[in-house]
């Protein structure tokens, strides 16, 4: 990556800092969760052999991937019981609210990001939201940040679920393989996962 690319990035990563921190002081398990997820995202990107630029893609993505819900009404961002409906509905907007907010950013970079953070909760057999797309054309940035974010999300306790064990979330997302989450890149993860710092007991 150039000198240039890399000021680039950097820029991208400042510029969207005070959106995150904003963001951590109306939920700050959102804020951590975030902080985690591109730790993990970044080094499966690495595992996976991306270049320079798609993973400072991807870690920004990875860091932002949750902005959207700054658009998310509190009574559903709070909710401490399941959302309904009604409420998931709402829910899956904040894909394309994060989308936006990236690309209201008028640096090179913030396109490939908002790109990938739009599409990070499609899943891999094409039913997911928003664009129901599948496969290899949903961003390999995007299918990263589904696995690390499925696995971070059901690791820790929040109001409407109990924090799984290791074990047990590696038997969920192995389930889910070929469905919701790319094969092959769960290979990878498999492997990175016993070694990162994120992983839990």
């Amino acid at each position: 990556m150039s000198t240039a690319e890399k000021w680039i990035y950097q820029a991208l990563e400042n510029r969207t800092k005070a959106l995150s921190i904003a963001l951590g002081f109306r939920d700050r398990s959102t804020l951590e969760h975030s902080d985690r997820v591109q730790t993990l995202a970044s080094e499966l990107g690495q595992a996976v052999g991306l270049s320079e630029c798609q993973l400072s893609a991807l870690k920004i993505s990875a860091k932002f991937h949750d902005i959207g819900k700054i658009g998310i009404p509190d009574s559903i961002l709070m909710k401490p019981t399941k959302l309904d409906a009604d409420d998931w509905e709402v829910m899956q907007r904040h894909p394309a609210i994060g989308e936006q907010i990236l690309c209201s950013i008028e640096l090179d970079g913030a396109e490939q990001a908002a790109h990938i953070i739009r599409h990070h909760h499609e899943h891999f057999d094409g039913g997911g939201y928003p664009d129901r797309i599948a496969g290899e054309d949903i961003p390999i940035g995007a299918r990263i940040i589904s696995i690390v974010d499925s696995y971070d999300a059901m690791a820790f306790t929040r109001p409407y679920h109990q924090g799984r064990r290791h074990t047990d979330i590696i038997d969920l997302i192995n389930r889910e393989s070929g469905s919701k989450h790319d094969p092959y890149l769960l290979r990878y993860f498999y492997r990175m996962i016993e070694t990162s710092i994120n992983r839990i007991a």
